[in-house]
């Protein structure tokens, strides 16, 4: 009461308001953060009710917990990635010499290839309160392989669609992508053209090959090095959860995806300066734009 006083006489009436003050304190030990932390580095489908549990039940509710969580973790998919090549430093290594030692004027070519299904892929979209979207399914599922290549330096585009269905990927026959090179299904590699240049002494060549290309084999096992591997999950992402009857309104859906896109914009997305194939200073100006 003699506090209330002395406020009064002080201040007035405004000293008998109350004053900034922390509040009650929060439920669970300061360490609560590490240990969720600690908990989720371990790969496991987490929910908060298992969290509850391992965390030893403490003394707060799951709606209290949910929001400690949230504020060292977000709800999201986990990643799946390869096992990795045990040679892949060496591999780097070897494809940096090689890229280093090309004459003036060489292309540099990305290749991969992918699949393309009728089936929709259906992925998380913004859908209207108090409805549910239905994608129809073709009831019978086909696929139809695409092959393509991105210059490192333009940022051109080439793709091919073929018309049979591929040979095996043991096999060694090439599917041919006009009008700078030749593509291989199923490999990691880097295609390089040498316009106006003799092939290169002491490199590997693969039968069916043009003489002024040169084929350089990625690491294995090690999709996220090629650049094309960013443009293939542009291309899904945009085909995600629209439904077409034939394979070849798919296709159409396909070309249209690249008629849109610049080479600008593709040399965007697959962001080859991040690719661990080109070596330190190789086409810096590139870099740079890109």
């Amino acid at each position: 009461m003699r506090r209330w006083i002395h406020r009064y006489n002080q201040d007035g009436v405004r000293g008998l308001e109350d004053r900034p003050r922390c509040g009650r304190p929060r439920l669970g030990s300061r360490r609560l953060g590490r240990r969720i932390r600690r908990l989720l580095a371990e790969p496991k489908a987490w929910t908060i009710a298992r969290l509850y549990q391992r965390l030893g039940r403490p003394a707060m509710s799951l709606r209290t917990l949910h929001r400690r969580v949230r504020e060292v973790a977000r709800w999201r998919r986990p990643r799946l990635v390869a096992k990795g090549d045990q040679d892949r430093e060496a591999v780097l290594a070897s494809l940096h010499h090689a890229i280093g030692e090309l004459p003036e004027g060489a292309v540099v070519l990305a290749e991969d290839e992918t699949h393309i299904n009728l089936l929709p892929w259906v992925r998380a979209t913004w859908i209207a309160k108090g409805t549910r979207q239905q994608v129809m399914t073709p009831g019978t599922n086909r696929r139809r392989t695409i092959f393509g290549a991105v210059d490192l330096h333009t940022g051109r585009w080439f793709y091919q669609v073929p018309a049979r269905r591929p040979v095996p990927p043991s096999s060694p026959s090439w599917t041919s992508s006009p009008p700078t090179t030749r593509l291989r299904p199923r490999s990691r590699w880097c295609g390089l053209r040498q316009p106006d240049h003799p092939p290169l002494q002491d490199r590997p060549a693969v039968a069916g090959c043009p003489p002024r290309v040169v084929v350089l084999h990625g690491a294995g096992y090690s999709p996220h090095d090629n650049p094309a591997e960013r443009i293939w999950g542009a291309l899904k992402a945009w085909l995600a959860t629209s439904p077409t009857l034939t394979i070849q309104g798919r296709l159409r859906q396909v070309h249209a995806f690249f008629r849109q896109r610049s080479p600008t914009q593709i040399l965007a997305t697959a962001a080859p300066s991040s690719s661990p194939w080109m070596p330190e200073g190789y086409m810096q100006n590139f870099r740079e734009a890109a």
